[in-house]
């Protein structure tokens, strides 16, 4: 009988190993792992402080003090919806169970039946959430949460690696609630208005809140919908707007106090609310007002990791951000914004501000880049490198960076227009 050739044996291994592969990524993910390369920059503004959401930070032991009032708002959630049955519930998740891990970048390390209860648990409690936050209990209710833990928790539900599918949130609010399929108004955008109150960050220009909602169409989650919404504020980067071209180049510009020297203008951009509306008018560069708190860098860096993770021929925000990092290198910069009434600074330090925006665009890709932007860019370039422009800021750089140099330099052109005339007098006499 013959010895088996061993490399069958080493083959056959290899195939039950490749057999064994599954892709990573699928059509509906959309909840993923923040890259390390952009992780490492800041940890803790991916990580949860109060609430585990989903599978991602389930085990944290920061979050491990949230799981009974987690638990507790879900009890309270199917006591006040109209079903009032756990099966039911139970059974709605199982059958999504599939999808959802689906969703997740990440292998799930989870049975289905403890996948089921995670899920189930999270969204119940993030639409009990949704409820409390929209009718504000007071003290002595059960359900009655301090209002920082409240302020922390809407944090913790906008972060890109804590976040269920949106989905799962809008079958369960459905089961719950079926009378209000029936009240005229599409279900998703009954479930969005509270989930708007908790955004960190006002992102709607409007008043139509209901129609915009409308418009915003499909969410994935939170980190979605806070993204969706800031680009539907926008008068230039509406999704369904023409122009929106990505063919664009993104390219160097000087800092803001640079372009100052050089005779830009800074205005506030009054005719748009959204930070995104950036517009150069002759010389002058109009920018939208923007208020930098605690959770600033937060907010922008998970919204941009999401467009670096589910959307990067998209990244408008991105786009922004990068531009902002153009502009802003010292405290300078930022204090010029300041001035400009650009920038309202609560970090106190304008130093804070400026490593904020340069810490942003660190391990950022752009593939491509916004075409209006691009030309606004190509523009300020344009006029900065005028011959004219370029002599006149060395001028003021040089003889007018103080009030004494200014006056001593007025004086000296005036002196020197006095001795040209004196001349030109004395040839006159001469000649006559």
């Amino acid at each position: 009988m013959a010895n088996p050739n061993p490399n069958d044996e080493v083959a056959m291994k290899i195939k039950a190993l490749l057999e064994e592969g599954q892709p990573r990524f699928t059509e509906e993910c959309c909840i993923y792992r923040v890259p390390d390369d952009i992780r490492k920059h800041n940890e803790e503004a991916y990580t949860p402080k109060v609430v585990s959401i989903g599978p991602f930070n389930r085990g944290n032991q920061i979050l491990l003090n949230m799981e009974g009032q987690k638990r507790l708002y879900c009890r309270k959630f199917i006591e006040r919806s109209e079903t009032k049955n756990l099966e039911s519930f139970v059974s709605c998740v199982q059958e999504l169970e599939a999808e959802v891990r689906g969703c997740y970048s990440d292998d799930i390390k989870l049975s289905e039946e403890e996948h089921v209860m995670v899920i189930l648990v999270d969204c119940c409690f993030i639409l009990q959430f949704l409820h409390e936050l929209f009718f504000m209990l007071t003290r002595g209710d059960p359900l009655f949460l301090p209002r920082r833990l409240a302020g922390s928790i809407c944090n913790d539900l906008f972060l890109l690696e804590n976040q269920v599918p949106f989905f799962v949130l809008e079958k369960l609010h459905n089961l719950a609630f079926p009378s209000t399929l029936s009240s005229g108004i599409h279900s998703h955008v009954s479930l969005l208005l509270p989930a708007v109150a908790m955004l960190p960050a006002k992102t709607i220009v409007g008043d139509n809140l209901e129609q915009i909602l409308t418009d915003v169409g499909r969410v994935a989650h939170f980190t979605d919908l806070s993204r969706k919404l800031l680009l539907r504020s926008s008068q230039l980067f509406q999704p369904s707007a023409s122009g929106c071209s990505r063919e664009g180049k993104l390219m160097h510009i000087y800092s803001a106090t640079e372009l100052k020297e050089l005779g830009v203008k800074f205005e506030v951009n009054k005719n748009s609310k959204c930070l995104l509306d950036l517009e150069l008018s002759g010389h002058t560069l109009r920018i939208p007002f923007t208020k930098v708190v605690d959770t600033t860098e937060v907010l922008l860096r998970n919204l941009v990791a999401f467009e670096q993770c589910h959307c990067i021929h998209e990244a408008y925000l991105t786009d922004y951000i990068l531009l902002l990092d153009f502009l802003i290198n010292t405290d300078s910069d930022v204090d010029l914004l300041i001035k400009e009434g650009i920038i309202e600074n609560w970090l106190g330090d304008s130093n804070a501000v400026a490593q904020m925006f340069n810490g942003l665009g660190v391990n950022i890709l752009s593939p491509d880049f916004n075409n209006k932007y691009s030309l606004l860019l190509e523009s300020l370039n344009a006029f900065c490198a005028s011959c004219c422009v370029k002599k006149i800021a060395t001028f003021k750089r040089d003889y007018c960076n103080t009030p004494w140099k200014t006056v001593a330099s007025i004086t000296a052109i005036f002196l020197l227009i006095l001795t040209i005339i004196q001349t030109v007098f004395s040839i006159l006499q001469v000649v006559h």
